[in-house]
């Protein structure tokens, strides 16, 4: 867990185990930002063509591959922005980010758009992130 990050919830507000309603980022750090991940291999090999479940998977394995090579884990990952193609079924998405939800300490907070397209028509889902990592 990163003491730099303290997750609200206010009493006001929605509760709901899949995301938090604000983040603080406190102290002295480093503030992450990964850009739109796809479903794309270093190979060019789009993953799950056709199916937001898979893509999604992947999408949130290769945030955590950036999130290592930035010297950060997941306990510092405090927000992601989720844009998804029109006519997705959101439902299906969500299945595909379970197991990696199930790694997070706190569920950050996240805004999700629908969007007409991407870059590629056979991406589904584009996720960027935002984390902070404390200076030890």
């Amino acid at each position: 867990m990163n003491a730099n990050l303290e997750f609200l919830n206010p009493d006001e507000l929605l509760k709901n185990p899949a995301f938090s309603q604000a983040v603080i980022t406190k102290g002295n750090g480093s503030t992450i930002y990964i850009g739109g991940q796809n479903a794309i291999t270093k190979d060019l090999e789009i993953i799950g063509k056709g199916d937001i479940a898979l893509q999604t998977e992947h999408v949130l394995n290769n945030i955590e591959t950036a999130l290592t090579a930035c010297g950060a884990t997941l306990d510092d990952l405090f927000k992601l922005t989720i844009y998804i193609v029109q006519g997705q079924d959101v439902r299906k998405g969500f299945e595909g980010a379970q197991s990696f939800l199930k790694k997070l300490s706190n569920p950050p907070i996240i805004t999700g758009i629908i969007v007409a397209g991407l870059a590629n028509p056979d991406y589904l889902v584009e996720i960027e992130a935002v984390a902070f990592k404390s200076e030890k």
